[in-house]
């Protein structure tokens, strides 16, 4: 349908006077979420469209995904997904407010999950990128107390280091705690890393910069001046972008939002769903354009300047095999 086109070529959003085709790689994406299959709190609200939404991802210039592993049995079903396509790659490991599932593990508690973990990252070295998500949260003790996060956290930043791969980190109202874990662990840190969703203070940006560590920003991370001023400083050659999809849309109530160049053509509210279209208040891969674009405003530099130089730093960290 007409609306559908437009929708497409919205979210494709490649400038007309861009002299490459721009390239992105997500860094951080929920594709297992079940908004994705239609499905929102457990209830079904519209059709499956995972396969449209990884089309408007394709058509926006995306080159690959990483779909990331929040748990044992989360980062299996990301492999399962990644099994369906060579551009989607995964991050295997234990979300900080997950932590839980080391002790409650059935099978061997803690040594039991973290064996698993490591075993499913060996069976499947074509696919697997990174180790995480892993980190700490003060911001949802509610979900799990920071005295069983940071065991947990220690044990992962020992197993990227037994298993050489990167690492997918989250730091969430945390920083003292984490940036001392992590110069306590760093001989486990050879393999480099990116903070992702980044939200913290310049100092932390710094302090992670300085130990070689990449930030990845989303639109959680941009909803602030305070934010935007913190992304500004962010130094090209160490900033990765991600969408964090379904979470972290860029909203009109958010001071990044001036910035964005791109609509959401066509979206509709889930209870009015069209097959094709994009789905209000859902956030998806293709929505990365975005972010560069409000990164790009912030920086006053092109959006072109901005795609090319995540697309290296993530090329560099995740693929490192690959020809840029």
């Amino acid at each position: 349908s007409t609306s559908r086109s437009a929708a497409a070529a919205a979210m494709a959003a490649t400038s007309a006077s861009a002299a490459v085709r721009r390239r992105f790689i997500d860094i951080g994406v929920n594709l297992t979420d079940e908004m994705f299959r239609g499905k929102y709190h457990g209830k079904r609200a519209h059709a499956d469209d995972m396969t449209e939404v990884l089309q408007r991802a394709w058509d926006s210039g995306m080159e690959k995904m990483i779909i990331t592993g929040s748990s044992l049995k989360g980062s299996r079903q990301a492999l399962q997904l990644a099994a369906n396509s060579d551009r989607l790659f995964v991050t295997v490991g234990c979300h900080p407010t997950h932590s839980n599932e080391f002790d409650e593990h059935k099978q061997g508690g803690p040594d039991g999950y973290e064996r698993e973990l490591e075993e499913l990252i060996g069976q499947n070295r074509a696919k697997v990128v990174a180790v995480g998500e892993t980190g700490m949260d003060y911001d949802r003790e509610h979900f799990c107390k920071k005295e069983v996060q940071r065991p947990y956290f220690e044990r992962q930043l020992a197993l990227a280091g037994r298993v050489r791969l990167p690492l997918f980190l989250h730091m969430r109202s945390c920083s003292d705690d984490f940036l001392q874990i992590m110069h306590a662990n760093r001989h486990h840190l050879d393999a480099g890393g990116v903070v992702h969703s980044f939200t913290s203070e310049p100092h932390s940006a710094r302090a992670l910069i300085d130990m070689g560590f990449y930030i990845g920003i989303n639109g959680c991370s941009l909803k602030t001046q305070e934010n935007l001023d913190m992304v500004r400083d962010i130094p090209l050659d160490r900033l990765m972008l991600e969408t964090d999809a379904p979470w972290c849309d860029i909203r009109p109530t958010h001071a990044s939002f001036q910035y964005v160049q791109t609509a959401w053509e066509g979206a509709k509210k889930k209870e009015k769903f069209e097959l094709g279209l994009p789905v209000k208040g859902r956030n998806e891969p293709a929505g990365i354009v975005q972010v560069a674009e409000v990164v790009a405003g912030v920086k006053n530099i092109s959006v072109d300047e901005v795609a090319t130089a995540a697309y290296n730093n993530t090329m560099r960290l995740f693929f490192p095999s690959e020809k840029l």
